[in-house]
């Protein structure tokens, strides 16, 4: 089941470059889009509210990642959706939420504000 996640009133940054996900350990396989083929690649965002900040991993895929993107530039993810799992390894049970982005959309810098009129003259 997948839930859709809004961040419209949440400042979102990369904190890493986006690395490749695998679908093995040995990293022999690259993860792909089951619809589209699409390469999957992995970027930690973080998502920053009021006084506080969280690490978000998010996989989106190749075609989903702008020209530009680097750690500190501020995006938008598109249809960012959560999907909560849950699993058994070694008789333990182990559960996450794994969020997926359509895209990271790179939003504009905000313009500089001047304290007097002309500050920004050149």
């Amino acid at each position: 089941m997948a839930i859709r996640v809004d961040l419209s009133e949440t400042r979102c940054m990369p904190g890493t470059h986006a690395v490749p996900k695998f679908t093995d350990q040995e990293k022999t396989t690259l993860a792909t889009d089951r619809e589209t083929g699409q390469p999957l690649y992995t970027v930690t965002l973080f998502l920053m509210e009021e006084d506080r900040a969280e690490a978000v991993k998010v996989t989106v895929p190749k075609n989903g990642l702008p020209n530009g993107l680097n750690v500190g530039v501020f995006v938008r993810p598109v249809d960012l959706v959560a999907n909560p799992w849950a699993r058994i390894f070694n008789g333990q049970l182990q559960q996450g939420i794994a969020y997926r982005a359509a895209a990271l959309e790179l939003l504009a810098p905000a313009a500089p504000v001047a304290d007097e009129p002309g500050d920004l003259a050149a």
